[in-house]
């Protein structure tokens, strides 16, 4: 297991977090034909994350037009609702940059359903990536970013939940009494990555950031094998030493 990285405050976390996206965004815009994948995270200390991107001086050297933008999960609701990771995304990030339009790869939640708009996400995954297997040696991304919810959760991967058991699809639904019905990648996907980042800030996330630095198998972020490298950018509170 990975060392985590603390850092004194979410700004700071957040200022790091953007300087090392770049730098690898950067390095790999430098490779002639390379593409830049990123899997995105919803909440607060990644929005601060996007919003730092957006803003110069990074707005000015980030390889926009290598890269592309996936999303780990996301609510089953319009992508003008609130509650939408993409509009948090586009709001924070997109609308402020000129990535293509065809580099933007939000998960569909309009005219299907649920099981629908897995489905047709996991068909815009398989033609990006162009391969229907997912190989080790050819990651489906460059870089994964992830949370960690206060009951173990990481993506829509909940505790409880059927999809945690699925091994081949690269996408699936849960619902929960309070999240609501959701949208998320599976294991296979999010480990299908050169780099995997949990970002991870406040004091309420001490008790389970503790166990997912144990590997702890019985909370759902435990269960994550990354086949690339595992990156924890953690604040000061949620710590415990």
């Amino acid at each position: 297991m990975a060392e985590p990285q603390v850092f004194a405050d979410p700004e700071a976390l957040a200022q790091h977090a953007a300087d090392w996206l770049l730098a690898w965004a950067a390095a790999t815009a430098a490779k002639p034909n390379e593409r830049f994948s990123v899997c995105l995270s919803g909440g607060s200390t990644p929005k601060r994350l996007y919003e730092l991107l957006a803003a110069d001086p990074r707005r000015r050297t980030f390889p926009w037009a290598r890269t592309h933008w996936f999303w780990g999960d996301e609510r089953f609701v319009p992508p003008d609702d609130k509650a939408s990771n993409y509009r948090m995304t586009r709001e924070a990030m997109l609308d402020h940059v000129p990535v293509p339009a065809a580099n933007v790869h939000p998960i569909p939640t309009v005219g299907l359903t649920p099981q629908q708009a897995a489905e047709a996400y996991r068909r815009e995954l398989r033609e990006f990536h162009g391969e229907a297997v997912l190989d080790p040696a050819r990651p489906l991304f460059n870089v994964v970013l992830l949370g960690l919810g206060t009951n173990g959760h990481t993506a829509s991967l909940f505790p409880g939940q059927p999809v945690l058991d699925e091994r081949r699809a690269w996408t699936g639904t849960m619902t929960d009494p309070e999240a609501g019905t959701r949208i998320t990648l599976t294991y296979p996907a999010l480990e299908s990555a050169r780099e995997v980042v949990y970002l991870v800030a406040g004091k309420d996330k001490q008790p389970m950031l503790k166990r997912l630095l144990a590997a702890d198998p019985t909370i759902p972020a435990g269960r994550l094998k990354p086949q690339g490298a595992l990156h924890f950018f953690v604040d000061r509170a949620a710590f415990a030493g």
